[in-house]
């Protein structure tokens, strides 16, 4: 992942404004360490804080076309790039980045041709012969954009919230699968899948296509010119990238570079889930594998640095992305840049726990698609921004384009959690990789139940955030939420807790609170599926475990009886 940030019609070319923009691009380093760029005509400035994955020697940005009439910024990876090379072998290209397609195809095509970039990406293209520019956002917002207004007129464009809060007058979220036009004046979505109107599909289910678009996903984002390796929590989304990854790695031209043995990569409490079951998955595959132990102190003291990358508020992501943002840490030391992760899964499959109370296969295939729609907010930006703040990219099959429309036009009666019939949640992913011959898992990791992951990195870590917010934020601070933060009140005191930290990047700023978003949660369910369970609404939280007589580690729904019984262990049955 790298870093951009675009300033259009500043009416001001001077010297100051030029330092000004490399003082915010500046601000995005973290995301690109390997070199800078900035390109200017007039009033326009485009910049870039490299992170070289693809072309490292002649792959530095801003890119052009033949004549550098047109420039162009890009965060993000392109996996067609050498198809779409080939049509357009009438152009000359200046160097081997997989990005530079983007400033040929709107030469030939316009505006019109964002649907045809296979990959991950948030882009800027300004054309200097009539001084118009588009911006564009891939199909669920896996890589980050926002986007902001000057007081002056000028449009700013950035990757993260820090490199244009202070500058602009308002800003937002980039919509994810939208283009902006300078010509046509403002957004409009390119993106237009079968599942995004949320009609219940009915092709039946078969599993080999199913897997079969899935390896393709895996196999595409082989493509690397730098050390890389897969996040590996052992449960069965990160174990089915790791198994794929490895099958199809020796024939990939990244084993040529850099040799055909998988590293994986775990972290976790001392004992938790992830620790025993990445190891294990990593045993029988035959991976390199690098496991982290973290504290709870480490955690709490990453925080503040976590709120900071991440720009979110948020409960669940800050408890997810503590420990992945130490991880990648770890992982930079280690000489890796890139990492294959399991994000989406759960989204597009109805994986969360929660899923088993869905009361029919409309409202279930209704919520996979407003899970999907939100990943933005969520994963997609934890995922991103935790591993980005230390020049890591990761890199999401689940996500693809092709596997999005395999998976979301299956019946979903195929994917409704049945017990009397086996079917556990996931089970069309788990039944179509269950292959007896050449099997991918052991079983039992196959089958294994979810565990999101702020709760596999061990238990005790929410416990413990719970305890220290507890400490910092007191009964009164709470009960006056609704007066200190009117919009989106905390309704927890780790919420609060997070919130005073946000304020603190980002203060009185009410357009940064805007981006993130807020209502109840079960489990990691939307608003709207809390409905689905009356008792829900009385044990609102985030965690997997709160998924009451789902989850087999759920919370009591009486804390205080719990703890009267004799030799109990707050633990249901499934």
């Amino acid at each position: 992942m790298c870093g951009i940030l675009a300033v259009l019609g500043c009416i001001d070319n001077s010297q100051a404004k030029r330092s000004r923009i490399i003082e915010l691009s500046r601000r995005l380093r973290h995301r690109g360490p390997d070199w800078s760029g900035l390109h200017c005509y007039e009033d326009c400035y485009l910049a870039h804080e490299r992170l070289a994955i693809i072309d490292p020697t002649s792959g530095d940005q801003p890119l052009y076309n033949e004549d550098k009439t047109v420039a162009v910024t890009v965060n993000g990876e392109i996996y067609n790039h050498k198809i779409l090379r080939e049509k357009l072998k009438s152009h000359q290209f200046r160097t081997g980045s997989d990005c530079e397609v983007i400033a040929h195809l709107y030469e030939e095509h316009g505006e019109e041709f964002i649907d045809m970039l296979d990959g991950m990406f948030a882009f800027v293209l300004l054309d200097t012969r009539d001084k118009s520019f588009i911006a564009a956002r891939d199909a669920i917002g896996i890589t980050p954009l926002y986007i902001g207004w000057g007081l002056d007129g000028s449009v700013w464009f950035a990757s993260e919230m820090k490199a244009l809060s202070d500058d602009c007058e308002q800003f937002m979220s980039f919509p994810p699968g939208h283009i902006y036009s300078s010509k046509q004046g403002g957004l409009r979505r390119w993106y237009n899948p079968p599942w995004y109107s949320e009609q219940v599909p009915s092709t039946p289910y078969d599993p080999l296509v199913l897997r079969n678009a899935f390896e393709k996903a895996v196999v595409k984002r082989l493509m690397t010119d730098v050390p890389f390796g897969v996040l590996l929590s052992g449960g069965l989304d990160s174990s089915l990238v790791a198994a794929v990854a490895l099958r199809h790695l020796e024939k990939s031209e990244a084993a040529r570079q850099w040799g055909s043995q998988l590293h994986t990569f775990c972290i976790g409490l001392q004992g938790s889930p992830d620790l025993k079951a990445g190891r294990e998955v990593a045993d029988y595959l035959g991976t390199r594998h690098h496991e982290f132990q973290f504290t709870v102190q480490d955690g709490i003291d990453a925080i503040e640095e976590v709120i900071y990358h991440i720009e979110t508020y948020d409960v669940t992501t800050i408890r997810a992305s503590t420990p992945m943002f130490l991880m990648s840490r770890k992982i930079k030391s280690l000489g890796v840049k890139m990492v294959l992760s399991g994000e989406g899964s759960d989204e597009i499959l109805g994986g969360y726990l929660y899923f088993h109370k869905a009361p029919n296969k409309k409202e279930f295939h209704e919520e996979t698609c407003r899970k999907i729609k939100a990943l933005h907010q969520f994963d997609c930006l934890r995922a991103n921004k935790s591993t980005s703040a230390w020049g890591v990219e990761a890199r999401v099959p689940f996500l693809d384009k092709e596997f999005l429309n395999v998976a979301m036009s299956i019946d979903p009666e195929w994917k409704m959690i049945k017990p009397d019939l086996g079917r556990i949640e996931k089970w069309v992913l788990r039944n179509a990789f269950d292959d007896e011959q050449r099997p991918y898992l052991p079983k039992h990791i196959l089958y294994r139940q979810k565990e999101q992951f702020s709760d596999g990195v061990g238990y005790s870590w929410i416990d413990g955030l719970k305890d220290h917010a507890n400490k910092h934020v007191s009964d009164t601070m709470l009960s006056n939420a609704s007066f200190v933060f009117p919009d989106n009140t905390p309704l927890t005191k780790e919420a609060y807790y997070y919130r005073t930290i946000f304020e603190k990047f980002f203060p009185k700023q009410s357009a940064a609170r805007a981006t993130v978003p807020g209502g109840p949660s079960i489990a990691c369910s939307t608003a709207k599926a809390v409905e689905w369970d009356a008792t829900w609404s009385k044990n609102l939280d985030p965690s997997g475990r709160a998924a009451l007589g789902v989850h087999v580690a759920a919370y009591e729904e009486d804390k205080a009886a719990a703890a009267a019984k004799v030799g109990s262990d707050s633990v249901d049955s499934p």
